[in-house]
């Protein structure tokens, strides 16, 4: 699973963001990361929270679609992620 998020410069105009594809986990509306609770190279299994987002004072947690490993983490805490933007690596 493969999640990818970009940060733009300020004042720069956006650009399209890539939207997560199969094995992706991605956000599903726009959000602030508060908390990544795996790290690349873990194993985890359908159902674990991957990443707590927050998103209009509601805290969203961010579940493994599958069994498997980490890959890459394509987000930080304090960033702002926009919904279908992946986020997480799984393979």
């Amino acid at each position: 699973m493969t999640a990818r998020v970009e940060v733009e410069p300020e004042g720069a105009a956006p650009r399209k963001k890539a939207r997560a594809g199969p094995g992706e986990t991605a956000a599903p509306m726009p959000g602030t990361v508060i908390e990544i609770a795996v790290e690349v190279g873990q194993h985890v299994s359908m159902g674990d929270v991957l990443i707590t987002l927050e998103a209009m004072k509601m805290e969203l947690p961010i579940r493994a679609p599958r069994d498997g490993y980490v890959s890459a983490i394509r987000c930080q805490p304090g960033e702002l992620v926009q919904p279908g933007v992946a986020l997480v690596d799984i393979s």
